[in-house]
């Protein structure tokens, strides 16, 4: 469920990043993100199948609910370190606007 919820973000981040003319609010760093999310839950999912086997494919409904809040989990983390990256680089200078015009 984690890799389904990441890879779904990523092909989200990654539609809206092409889509865009100007890269202003640094989609290809959400991108990233969320495809190297679903990178590491790939390898995780192909060991786990190389151990269980066809156990894989029925996994106990506790174990389902608990990879679906890790999955968001790993989505929210990922948005809030863009936030975090939109707030330093500060591409349309709007942080450092509302900062200049609070020193006055």
């Amino acid at each position: 469920m984690t890799l389904l919820i990441t890879v779904f973000a990523a092909v989200i981040a990654t539609v809206k990043w092409y889509t865009r003319v100007d890269d202003t609010l640094k989609l290809g760093t959400l991108c990233f993100l969320y495809w190297g999310a679903s990178l590491m839950w790939l390898v995780d999912a192909i060991f786990e199948y190389a151990e269980l086997h066809e156990q894989y494919f029925t996994p106990a409904p506790a174990d389902m609910l608990n990879d679906t809040f890790l999955g968001l989990s790993v989505v929210a983390l990922g948005l809030v370190i863009w936030v975090v990256v939109l707030l330093v680089k500060d591409p349309k200078g709007i942080v450092r606007d509302t900062l200049r015009i609070q020193n006055k």
